[in-house]
């Protein structure tokens, strides 16, 4: 026979985990591993079994919205914002559109 086949082993195994957990331990420990192994075989049940198919819902449509006036809203950002040099006059894209008074481009800041 094996190992756990004889009873004296059964009695010095629960002997050896009396002394390691105490007499108070034991009924929770015992307890918890019960609890354990119930919700583990629960959840095989459940992987097992295949699932209901899904209910159909008849949603309505929303009516789409109005089209926009420029390529630049269309893809969600607003329409480009442009300032002027003060020195040359040339226009500069000011893409967060902040306010910007006497603007100078780069160029005539080199210049300088």
């Amino acid at each position: 026979m094996g190992f756990l086949g004889e009873p004296t082993h059964w009695i010095l195994i629960l002997v050896l985990l009396l002394v390691l957990f105490g007499a108070k331990r034991l009924p929770e420990l015992g307890k918890g591993l019960g609890e354990g192994m119930k919700s583990f075989k629960e959840g095989l049940k459940g992987v097992t079994e295949t699932p209901a198919p899904p209910v159909q819902r008849q949603v309505a449509t929303p009516a789409p919205p109005p089209a926009p006036a420029s390529p630049a809203a269309a893809a969600g950002r607003p329409a480009m914002e442009y300032v002027t040099c003060g020195r040359c006059g040339g226009k500069f894209e000011n893409p967060f559109g902040f306010k910007v008074d006497n603007y100078v481009c780069q160029s005539c800041q080199q210049r300088a």
